[in-house]
């Protein structure tokens, strides 16, 4: 199969980094064009400076976006919209990685988002890209809107046991733990290293949007209740998600081990982790610094009521970019995996 023709938009920033670095490295992709408002006419390395002799792409204008298989979008939240219908005018397939098309309902974009969608009726028509949720609907598809970093790694941790009916789903309590990268290659007060370094700082304590996704996503509405922080600490990149899940009925771990099992036993992307000792016995973030992966692991509570679920991945890999290519894969009947092998360091 010859190599697929593929142009990143808004390709300057974090995830758009990430995403150069994993189509380069892609055995079935040619990236023909990567733009950038803000940077046009600089060489890509100038803005990504890890991928120095690896590339001679220089940004261009979005307004000079040349005819492609597919284009990735990595642009801020309400600008995707803005240009989606000249994108499909040029290219045959979207992955976009903002958040204006990943909910169904526009009035959820009034509730979480704060505007009325202008184009309501285009929500229907992507695919919503956790691909362990909507493999078979990615396959062949021409529009992918990828989740959110901090709803992938939730809806990963809980999906398992709302699937199954195991959980109370009037009450469920999740706190996430993310590095500085989440926020965007932008300059901000905050971001400000005196004020960021050596922080444990709770920005986001009720509200989150990525909420919308998961009450979408794991089926909730009525009396159901997801109730979600957000804590920035001391990392670069990698979210830490912990879910305190109340339980319907008493359980045994052989029970929690076997619908994780049954759900992702076969997921390339998703581990499983629950090691009797060890430092790393429970999902860490840092050993998934540029990979794919999500680990998810799990303890019962003593009176057997509390389960506890943690989820960790990287939030620009598994949280956008790896799971960009890994839907990109899927739509064009790749090998799913193709593009993604690394397998993360350690000691890092």
């Amino acid at each position: 199969m010859s190599a697929v023709p593929v142009a990143i938009v808004g390709a300057s920033g974090y995830a758009g980094g990430e995403l150069l670095r994993l189509l380069l490295a892609h055995p079935g992709v040619e990236v023909r064009q990567v733009t950038s408002e803000s940077r046009a006419g600089e060489p890509a390395a100038a803005a990504h400076p890890n991928l120095r002799r690896r590339t001679t792409l220089t940004f261009s204008r979005m307004d000079d976006l040349h005819p492609c298989d597919t284009a990735f979008l990595c642009l801020p939240h309400g600008r995707t919209v803005e240009v989606i219908d000249g994108v499909l005018a040029r290219s045959e397939r979207v992955i976009d990685l903002s958040a204006d098309f990943r909910l169904r309902r526009a009035e959820d974009y009034v509730r979480w988002y704060g505007f009325a969608h202008p184009r309501p009726d285009l929500l229907g028509a992507f695919v919503y890209g956790i691909p362990e949720l909507h493999r078979e609907a990615m396959r062949g598809a021409r529009l992918v809107s990828s989740a959110g970093c901090n709803a992938t790694a939730v809806i990963l941790a809980l999906h398992p046991l709302f699937k199954h009916g195991v959980a109370d789903t009037r009450c469920t309590v999740v706190e996430a733990k993310v590095g500085s990268s989440e926020g965007g290659a932008g300059v901000s007060p905050a971001s400000h290293h005196p004020v960021r370094a050596n922080c444990v700082r709770s920005y986001k304590p009720t509200g989150h949007r990525h909420t919308a996704e998961m009450l979408q996503e794991l089926g909730l509405s009525g009396d159901s209740r997801i109730h979600f922080s957000a804590t920035a600490v001391d990392l670069v990149r990698g979210i830490l998600a912990t879910c305190h899940v109340f339980l319907n009925n008493r359980v045994d771990e052989k029970q929690i081990w076997k619908l994780y099992r049954q759900e992702y036993g076969a997921e390339p992307f998703v581990r499983i982790v629950k090691e009797r000792d060890g430092a790393f016995r429970y999902p860490e973030p840092k050993l998934l610094a540029g990979t794919n992966f999500c680990d998810i692991g799990f303890e019962l509570d003593g009176d057997g009521n509390r389960l506890v679920v943690m989820s960790a991945l990287d939030n620009l890999g598994k949280g956008a970019a790896g799971q960009a290519v890994q839907a990109f894969n899927l739509m064009h009947g790749l090998d799913e995996t193709a593009g993604l092998g690394f397998a993360g360091l350690h000691p890092v």
